[in-house]
Formats: structure tokens, C-alpha cells, sequence
């Protein structure tokens, strides 16, 4: 039984990475950094149970004490700071989290006993592309970053591409689309979609023709599934994508019929709370070539956008009654 230790369990896909990792079987140990207002407890019940310890990661001495008594064969790092928007107002604090922590776990798990048999799977991101001039984008493009959010995502891929061929590191690097399927978080698009015309509230898009390709949490858990079995397979970048890909503006509509939401929506326009995010940096189009990861991981997508969100209206409509 492979020992797994999951990094960012307490975000997004971390916390059903590490569900998904639990219930198939692998010995799961996750960290989370030290906050009086995190509810361990219940993030435990959602996982299933599992080792839980307290970490921080950009801290390189306490995970290194850490990587040494959990001993795993394997680190799912998925821990960063990832709304992009924020990151133009707190580039500092992405650094910090995104870049030093990265490194702290790589160098951390040099100083295992026999490092090379271990693998390091890296949660990068379909940001790094940036602009490109064609699609879909295949994992030999140039990383092109627009963001100080995918900056530092570009950084540590490298990085850890680096650290296979120079250090004999075993690195895998996920960059993966647009995933939605969120419990908690209403900020991202999706779910910001959903949550407001289930309350009936006014819709913005503010760039109703960017072009995205939306993925769900089970079909990004799996890729990460995949590039932990493959454990041979080192030093590589793999994208995830369904391969669909659609207007902002299109997958408003398709959820604005699913919820039977009647009320205009405005386009071309962001709400008023809406983080402020220099124009130049809006990608018109991530959509990702993902023959690379089918041919040499077997990964599939499995639920189609239309199943998807129709599955997430339908959490977002209990959730909200409750």
C-alpha cells in the first residue's frame, strides 16, 4: 500500500483528491497550515478520516520534520494560493506560498532516504500558457504567463522539471483546465453562475467570448489518480481537459436553462465587488490538447458539461434551502 501524503487537502481538489486516494485504498496523510479558523474536524468527515498534521509549508524546517515522519512514497502537492485575480493585489504573498513553498517540499524530499524511489506529483495549471496563438495548447508550448498567480505556477513547473533531470527528483507536473464542482466556494465562476440565479440575483460576465474548457472534480481528481499509479514516469508536464470548449456566455445560458433563471444577464460587464484584473492579461481561450495523458497515463474524461452542471445545480439548489 503506497503511503500518500496530500498537500492543499483542505482546498478544492486537494480535499477530493484525498477522499478519492482514501477510499481506493492508499495510506493518506494530509497537511494543513496552522489556523484557528480551520474546522479540521469537518474535513475529516468529508475525507473519510485520515492522518491529519499540522504544517507549514513555506517553512522549509517544519516540512521537512514533517516529510520525515510521514515517510511517504508518494507527495500530491496541490497547497497554493490560486485565485488569480487576487494575486495582481498580493503578488508577494504567492511568492511566498506558491514559489518558496514548492521548492521547500522538492528539496525537503532530497533528504529522504532513497528519494529517487519516490515520486512528487505537482498541482501546475492551465494558467501557465498565458496567451498563445493557437489551440488546442499542447504540453510543448511556450509558457506564457499573465498573471502573478500563473508566474509563479510557471516558476515551480519548471523547476521541478529541472529537479528530474539534474536531481534524479520524481516529478510529475498536472496542469489542468478549468475544474468546477465546488462544496463551499461560490467565488469562482460556476458556482458564482449557479448560487446567484438560484437566489434569483442579477448575472455578470465580464468576458462573455473568453473560451474555456470546463472540467469536473471527479475527472481532475482522476488524472491525479493516473500520475500516481504511473509512478515510473518522471520529469514530464501532462495537461487535462474534456476537450469541449466554450464561451462564458454559452455555458451562462446552458445553466441559466438548467436553473429556469428568467432575469437578463449583463455582458460585458464585471459585478462591483469583482477583484480588479488588468485587461491585458484576460486569455481569450484555454483549451488544451490532452492526447499526451490518454496515450501514456489511460486517463479519460468521464462526465459531460452537461451532467455536470446539471449535478452541481442540483447540490447548489439543497445547499441553498438548507
Amino acid at each position: 500500500m503506497k503511503r500518500v501524503l496530500v498537500t492543499g487537502a483542505t482546498g478544492f481538489i486537494g480535499s477530493h483528491l484525498a477522499k478519492k486516494l482514501n477510499e481506493t485504498g492508499y495510506d493518506v496523510v494530509i497537511i494543513a497550515k496552522p489556523s484557528m479558523s480551520r474546522n479540521l474536524a469537518e474535513l475529516n468527515k468529508f475525507i473519510g478520516g485520515v492522518e491529519t498534521l499540522t504544517c507549514d509549508i513555506s517553512d522549509y524546517f517544519s516540512i521537512r520534520n514533517t516529510l520525515k515522519v510521514v515517510d511517504p512514497d508518494v507527495v500530491a502537492h496541490l497547497a497554493a494560493l490560486s485565485p488569480v485575480r487576487d494575486s495582481f493585489e498580493k503578488p508577494f504573498s504567492y511568492v511566498q506560498a506558491n514559489i518558496v513553498g514548492t521548492m521547500n517540499i522538492a528539496h525537503a524530499m532530497m533528504e529522504l532516504p532513497d528519494f529517487q524511489s519516490r515520486k512528487l506529483v505537482y498541482a501546475s495549471t492551465a494558467e501557465v500558457y498565458g496567451m498563445q496563438k493557437t489551440q488546442p495548447i499542447k504540453e510543448d508550448a511556450p509558457l506564457n504567463p499573465s498573471s502573478p498567480y500563473s508566474n509563479t505556477k510557471a516558476m515551480t513547473d519548471m523547476y521541478l522539471r529541472m529537479m528530474s533531470s539534474v536531481y534524479k527528483l520524481n516529478t510529475t507536473v498536472m496542469r489542468c483546465t478549468n475544474t468546477y464542482g465546488r462544496k463551499m466556494d461560490r467565488s469562482f465562476v460556476i458556482e458564482y453562475l449557479m448560487t446567484e440565479m438560484l437566489k434569483g440575483n442579477p448575472i455578470y460576465i465580464g468576458a462573455p467570448n473568453s473560451i474555456r474548457d470546463y472540467m469536473y472534480v471527479d475527472d481532475h481528481v482522476n488524472a491525479y489518480i493516473k500520475a500516481i499509479e504511473h509512478h515510473k514516469i518522471s520529469g514530464e508536464a501532462f495537461n487535462a481537459s474534456t476537450g469541449n470548449p466554450i464561451t462564458n456566455k454559452e455555458v451562462a445560458l446552458k445553466i441559466a436553462d438548467i436553473v429556469g433563471y428568467k432575469k437578463k444577464i449583463v455582458m460585458g460587464k464585471y459585478p462591483s465587488d469583482y477583484p480588479v484584473r488588468p485587461i491585458e492579461s484576460d486569455q481569450p481561450f484555454i483549451s488544451l490538447n490532452s492526447e499526451k495523458i490518454k496515450r501514456q497515463l489511460g486517463w479519460q474524461p468521464g462526465v459531460k458539461l452537461d451532467d455536470g452542471l446539471k449535478m452541481c445545480v442540483e447540490y447548489w439548489k439543497n445547499k441553498l434551502k438548507a
